[in-house]
């Protein structure tokens, strides 16, 4: 299956995001491509840190997601993008990923877990925080697990998703530009593959305050599609065959104790 990580600079205003994302998503589907991952904040870049979200967040059932609705529908293709979804808190909604399959049905979405206080920087200060039960979706023969930026730098929370099954896990992200920050998401991004030993897909916003980046890295943790700071696509084939001979060689799954070990103790206990 053909997957892209779709990089672009979102702005502040709805309909230029959307319309930069119809451009995207048909050269993808012009190219063949049947999951087409978005940036977290597709809908409505994050903006300045003192500009309230609460205002601009929309409903699942909102002019966004209705968009990428269709959008998919027209093309026969998956979308995975990031919104501000709106919350019982007027002032803080939930950053949230929608998944569109290729009939135009939402068939998922996924609250991020793991807001962004971190490098200065206040992510809770204008959004709630969603729940840690892993969300998966499947995608024809295969689980995809997701995922949200800051989510990254969480290694427990890509190996729930692996443990409920996912093949891939996809992240959608802002990756704030800072010292070393692109070395740190090139990483970390190889280091969930390889652990896991699953595709792991990134589809970051570029521009001033970006670091881009975007890449489809393979279970042995091999960058198979990258893309620097430029607009664009990063498209590769996941193959399931793949994941299974890197298990087969890399059983590390298999092998791992500690989760094994706790799980029996509880179970013991009862």
């Amino acid at each position: 299956m053909l997957f892209s990580a779709i990089q672009f600079a979102a702005v502040t205003d709805v309909a230029a995001n959307l319309a930069t994302i119809d451009h995207l998503v048909s050269r993808a589907a012009a190219e063949g491509v049947e999951v087409a991952v978005l940036p977290e904040g597709s809908m409505h870049d994050f903006g300045p840190p003192d500009l309230p979200l609460g205002p601009v967040a929309q409903a699942l059932d909102g002019e966004f997601v209705s968009s990428l609705g269709h959008l998919a529908a027209r093309h026969g293709i998956t979308i995975v993008a990031g919104m501000f979804e709106r919350s019982d808190d007027p002032d803080r909604p939930f950053n949230t990923l929608v998944v569109l399959d290729q009939t135009g049905e939402l068939a998922s979405s996924y609250r991020k877990a793991h807001l962004y206080d971190s490098f200065g920087y206040r992510e809770s200060d204008r959004l709630l925080s969603g729940s840690t039960t892993p969300v998966t979706v499947s995608i024809g023969k295969l689980t995809v697990g997701l995922m949200t930026c800051y989510d990254l730098r969480f290694p427990e929370f890509s190996r729930a998703l692996v443990d409920e099954g996912s093949d891939v896990l996809v992240v959608p992200a802002a990756w704030v530009r800072g010292p070393l920050k692109e070395a740190h998401w090139a990483i970390l991004l190889q280091a969930r593959a390889i652990e896991n030993t699953v595709y792991v897909v990134g589809a970051g916003q570029n521009g001033e305050h970006y670091t881009g980046c975007s890449m489809i890295v393979d279970p042995m943790g091999v960058m198979v599609a990258a893309l620097g700071d430029e607009q664009g696509l990063a498209s590769a084939a996941v193959v399931p065959q793949r994941i299974a001979e890197v298990r087969e060689r890399n059983p590390s799954l298999a092998n791992r104790r500690l989760g094994r070990e706790i799980s029996h103790s509880d179970s013991a206990r009862l």
